[in-house]
């Protein structure tokens, strides 16, 4: 294979930039050409293709989003456009592609695979959802980013005697609250995973005021309710001071964090050697520190596994 082609799709995340100056640079100087598409698989469609050289990505490394910006292109589950899309890297030369994204992305990677064009899935979400790797490209930026916000929200409660309800990214998977809320000392951390009631954060609130607690921190996953929701039932039916602080999209950006620029540049390095050698319908990970790949359709079917231990370590260290 001498010419592939690289995008980044769906939700960006900090280390994206990482993965493609990885990329491109393991690929020139394995003798191969490189092409860089804007916004995802709309720019597939749309041939929004430049030619990347060794320059392309200098000075990217510590930036967060992506240099080659990023779409939700709904369009790209018709098995027509999918065919276009082939037909546009065929005719620019493009003999196999790199997806950096999540969950979406990697179904429109699968697909092209599945129509005989090369692809390799690079995981590439803030979520931490794809159950075949332990983290993803941008987790770990994230969290941190999560965590500098509740340690000074802390500071705010403590002084007012507040509950502070803190709602981060998480619609499906809690790993985001699970490993702030830790990190962070919460005295409780809500997660899809493990449904809880009104009822019972209120009792649980209680109780730690009981104990003494004068203040502390609900963390809270966007997937179970929203924050404010929470915070005017609790309003109602407390005498507790509460509020509540939604953390948005400030979890995606920012410069990635030295564990992510390694991440992506691992990830990106080893999709290129796996192109190079003809091998795609696969996703790249890590598993017990080293970096693996899979069949993408074998990472796609596999459930992801909720770690109840930690889960379970967390409500004993937060009494």
């Amino acid at each position: 294979m001498k010419r592939i082609a690289i995008l980044t799709s769906g939700g960006d995340s900090p280390g994206m930039n990482s993965a493609i100056r990885a990329v491109v640079r393991t690929a020139l100087v394995g003798g191969m050409s490189v092409v860089g598409v804007e916004r995802g698989y709309q720019g597939i469609l749309d041939k929004a293709f430049r030619e990347l050289h060794m320059r392309s990505v200098s000075d990217i490394v510590q930036r967060g989003g992506t240099i080659l910006r990023t779409a939700r292109c709904v369009e790209f589950h018709k098995p027509e456009c999918q065919d276009i899309a082939i037909a546009n890297m065929r005719e620019e030369g493009i003999e196999g592609l790199v997806v950096i994204g999540g969950d979406g992305s990697f179904r429109g990677a699968q697909a092209l695979s599945n129509k005989g064009f090369p692809t390799v899935g690079i995981p590439g979400t803030i979520d931490n959802d794809l159950a075949y790797t332990d983290f993803t490209l941008g987790f770990h930026t994230a969290c941190n980013t999560c965590i500098d916000a509740i340690d000074k929200i802390r500071d705010t409660s403590s002084s007012h005697n507040r509950f502070t309800i803190i709602e981060v990214m998480g619609r499906h998977c809690g790993d985001i609250a699970l490993y702030t809320g830790i990190a962070g000392g919460a005295e409780m951390i809500i997660i899809p995973e493990v449904p809880r009631t009104f009822s019972e954060i209120k009792k649980n609130l209680i109780e730690a005021s009981q104990k003494g607690k004068t203040s502390g921190l609900v963390v809270l996953a966007e997937g179970v309710c929203g924050a404010d929701e929470l915070m005017r039932y609790l309003q109602r039916e407390t005498n507790l001071s509460i509020r509540a602080t939604v953390l948005g999209h400030q979890q995606r950006g920012g410069s990635p964090s030295m564990r992510d620029r390694v991440l992506g540049a691992q990830f990106g390095y080893h999709a290129v050697g796996l192109l190079k050698k003809d091998i795609g319908n696969r996703v790249v990970g890590i598993s017990k520190s080293k970096i693996i790949d899979m069949d993408i359709d074998e990472a796609l079917s596999m459930p992801k596994k909720f770690q109840k231990e930690l889960y379970r370590m967390a409500g004993i260290i937060s009494q």
